[in-house]
C-alpha cells in the first residue's frame, strides 16, 4: 500500500482510511505526516510574507557512494529509495544543491518534524532569554507554579529543561502500548481514548510527572514532556500562545514562505515537543540560518551567542551518562539541540520516524530530512544517514 492509495475515495474504504488510531503505523505514515491538519486540532505559525530567497545551484548526487553501517556501499539514490524518506534538500555555501521528494510531498506540503520540534522552540528559547523575559537558571515554578507539586518539576531550573537533565521517572519508550508515552499521547489527543480510562489533558498530565530520584543535571535523560513545560513556561512568561512566539520571533524574521502550524490538545496546549509541521523549505531556511549564527536574510534572529553557547556548553558527561550515548558515542546536547561532532560543531535536530537537521559548519553543508519511517526510533537508519551525511558534506 502506498500513499497514492490512501484516503483516495469519498469515503475511503476502510483499509486505506488514515484515521487517530492508525496514523503513526506504516504505511498509513505516508499520507498522514503530510495531512496533520485534517486528522488533528492545530494552531497555525504565520509566515512572513516575504519569503527568503533560496539561490539554487543544482546538482546531481544520487550516485554519491558511501559506507553503510552494513560495511557494504550503497549510493544516496538507494538510500532515498530503500528508507521511506519523504524529502530530502541539501544546501551548499548558501546555494541550494539538491531537492528530493516522494511520497505525495513537495516543496509546500506541511510534514509533521515530531521531535525536530524541540530545537525550533531551544532556539525561540533563546531569544527570550537575550530580551531578558525568562533566565535559565530560575526555576521552573516561580513561572509554572501549578507544577510545584509535581515532584519532577518542582526543584528543576529552566536549563535543567533545556538541557533535557531533569531527573524524571518518565520513560520515553514509543512502543510500549501500556507506557508513559502511550498517556501522554493520549493526553494530548494523538490517540483515542480506550474505554474506561480516564480523559485528561496536556497540561494535567506534565504536573503529574515524578521524580526519578536522580539529581537534577547530572546525566542527559530524553523526556519528551520537558519540551512541553518549556512552551509552556514561554506562553506563562509572556502571556502569548507558543504559535505566535514561533511566528513573531521566528517564521516571519527569518523568512518562512508558508503557514507552518502545531497540534494543540482539547484545551487549546500547544504540543511544543513534537507538534510541529513545515514546509521543508522553510525547515531549511530555519537551518540555515542557525547555521549562519543566527542570521537570515542579513537580519539577527537568533541570538549569535546562544547559537555559540549551543555549540560550546554541552556537558559531555552529562551525555555519556545518558540515554542516547551507545547510538551516537561522544554526543552533547545544548538547549534541545544535539552537538554529534565536537571537533567540527556538527549541530542536529532528529525527530522520530526519520526526521531530520544536519549542519556541518566546515563544508558549510545544511540538510533537511523528512520522512515516514515505519520505527518510531530505528538505530540501523539513523546510522545509515549519519553516513550519508556525513559523505555529503564531503563532497568538493
Amino acid at each position: 500500500m502506498t500513499s497514492v492509495r490512501l484516503m483516495d475515495d469519498f469515503p475511503p474504504p476502510s483499509e486505506r482510511l488514515v484515521t487517530l488510531a492508525n496514523w503513526r503505523t506504516f504505511p498509513y505514515t505516508q499520507w498522514s505526516f503530510r495531512n496533520v491538519r485534517q486528522l488533528l486540532p492545530t494552531a497555525p505559525i504565520a509566515a512572513s510574507g516575504n519569503a527568503t530567497p533560496l539561490p539554487a545551484d543544482p546538482r546531481d548526487i544520487g550516485g554519491l557512494a558511501f559506507a553503510a553501517p552494513s560495511g557494504s556501499e550503497t549510493t544516496l539514490d538507494a538510500a532515498l529509495r530503500q528508507t521511506s524518506t519523504d524529502a530530502l534538500l541539501v544546501m551548499r555555501r548558501g546555494q541550494l544543491m539538491t531537492e528530493w521528494y516522494a511520497n505525495g510531498m513537495d516543496a509546500e506540503r506541511l510534514h509533521i518534524v515530531f521531535s525536530v520540534s524541540k530545537s525550533i522552540c531551544g532556539s525561540l528559547g533563546g531569544i527570550l532569554v537575550d530580551r531578558g523575559i525568562i533566565d535559565p537558571d530560575r526555576p521552573v515554578i516561580d513561572i509554572v507554579p501549578e507544577l510545584k507539586n509535581a515532584s519532577a518539576y518542582a526543584t528543576a531550573t529552566l536549563r535543567h529543561v533545556l538541557d533535557m537533565t531533569v531527573g524524571i521517572s518518565f520513560v520515553e519508550d514509543y512502543l510500549d502500548p501500556d507506557g508513559d508515552v502511550a498517556r501522554y499521547r493520549r493526553a494530548m489527543g494523538w490517540d483515542p481514548v480506550p474505554p474506561g480510562q480516564p480523559v485528561t489533558d496536556l497540561r494535567s498530565f506534565l504536573a503529574g510527572q515524578k521524580a526519578d530520584g536522580k539529581a537534577h543535571g547530572e546525566a542527559f535523560h530524553y523526556v519528551s514532556t520537558n519540551t512541553d513545560v518549556l512552551g509552556w513556561l514561554y506562553e506563562r512568561a509572556t502571556r502569548r500562545p507558543l504559535a505566535e512566539l514561533i511566528s513573531e520571533h521566528l517564521w516571519k524574521p527569518l523568512g518562512a514562505e508558508r503557514e507552518a502550524c502545531i497540534t494543540v490538545d482539547a484545551h487549546g496546549a500547544m504540543r511544543a515537543a513534537g507538534g510541529i509541521c513545515a514546509a521543508p523549505r522553510d525547515l531549511l531556511r530555519f537551518a540555515e540560518m542557525m547555521h549562519r549564527r543566527g542570521v537570515a536574510a542579513g537580519r539577527q534572529v537568533v541570538p549569535g551567542w546562544w547559537v555559540d553557547d549551543i555549540n560550546t556548553k554541552g556537558d559531555p558527561q552529562a551525555w555519556n551518562r545518558g540515554d542516547f550515548a551507545p547510538m551516537f558515542p561522544g554526543g552533547r546536547y545544548r538547549s534541545q539541540w544535539y552537538q554529534l561532532d565536537h571537533a567540527r560543531r556538527t549541530l542536529c535536530a532528529i525527530g522520530i520516524h526519520g526526521q531530520w537537521i544536519y549542519i556541518d559548519p566546515p563544508s558549510e553543508t545544511v540538510i533537511v530530512r523528512m520522512a515516514s519511517e515505519a520505527i518510531p526510533l530505528d538505530p540501523d537508519s539513523a546510522g545509515l544517514w549519519m553516513r550519508a551525511f556525513a559523505a555529503i558534506a564531503r563532497l568538493p
